[in-house]
């Protein structure tokens, strides 16, 4: 939890000042949804990133048809 922590810090709480708590609601959001989630391995899909993981099975799915 600390890292995710130090990380949200670092990319989203001081890239600016923010003029309304729900302008930083929705930049915490989509920091999360778009770079967090996406980049970060996760352990149900084999230690893979989601990307890496869609592209391994696209590649298999295009491969198989």
């Amino acid at each position: 939890m600390e890292s995710f922590f130090a990380l949200l810090q670092k990319n989203v709480l001081d890239r600016r000042r923010w003029a309304t708590r729900h302008d930083l609601r929705i930049a915490i959001i989509t920091w999360i949804e778009r770079t967090y989630h996406r980049r970060r391995r996760q352990q149900r899909l084999g230690r893979l990133t989601p990307i890496e993981f869609e592209t391994i099975i696209t590649t298999q799915v295009a491969l198989a048809a």
